[in-house]
């Protein structure tokens, strides 16, 4: 059995990242969406189990220290991480898998040799509409949309150190280039667009 392939996905907040996951999860087989780990409270709609798994701080700084963890980060004053173990079930039994990380996540990967990984960057056509998204969520002060922009300013410098970019403008065209970069990744490992890995008679 060929051996699954990790998808790294980071944009900033109000890209549109999840609706372009969902809609790339629904064409694609043999992938799966890694469920991070987080001290944040659950936002309106989201599930424990589902959306994330959360956790107290204490339960993570103790996972932090028995090295549970692919790679954790701390974004806006909570802590984020992936599972170690969760992750590498998945790819060895031919499974894709993706993670939604930020940047600071994304760079502690990169600098590992734990896993290797397609690190792909999401981002708003530019400023002014990520302001309008943020706006429009009608969910956030204007002291957390003024930091999530700041936060995006800073994101967006990363994007030279990220594989492939998706505009993400018109979230058809978008989930459109997603699904072919999977699909592009699978054919360079030799792997149909099943996943499945591609058998040669000798």
């Amino acid at each position: 059995m060929s051996r699954g392939r990790l998808f790294v996905i980071s944009a900033p907040s109000g890209a549109g990242k999840t609706t372009l996951l969902k809609g790339m999860m629904r064409r694609v087989s043999g992938i799966v969406f890694s469920i991070s780990h987080t001290t944040r409270k659950p936002r309106k709609g989201e599930i424990d189990g589902v959306d994330y798994h959360f956790i107290t701080k204490g339960i993570f700084q103790q996972m932090i220290a028995e090295k549970n963890f692919l790679e954790y980060a701390q974004v806006h004053d909570n802590f984020y991480g992936t599972s170690l173990n969760a992750v590498e079930l998945q790819l060895e039994g031919g499974i894709d898998v993706v993670l939604d990380i930020d940047v600071q996540g994304a760079d502690i990967l990169r600098n590992t040799d734990t896993v290797e990984a397609a690190y792909i960057f999401v981002s708003p056509p530019d400023l002014d509409v990520l302001e309008r998204r943020l706006r429009g969520r009608g969910t956030e002060s204007e002291e957390l949309i003024s930091l999530r922009l700041k936060n995006a300013r800073e994101e967006m410098r990363a994007v030279s150190r990220y594989d492939y970019m998706i505009i993400n403008d018109l979230i058809d065209e978008s989930t459109d280039l997603l699904v072919s970069i999977i699909l592009a990744e699978r054919a360079r490992a030799h792997r149909l667009p099943s996943g499945a890995a591609i058998r040669i008679e000798r």
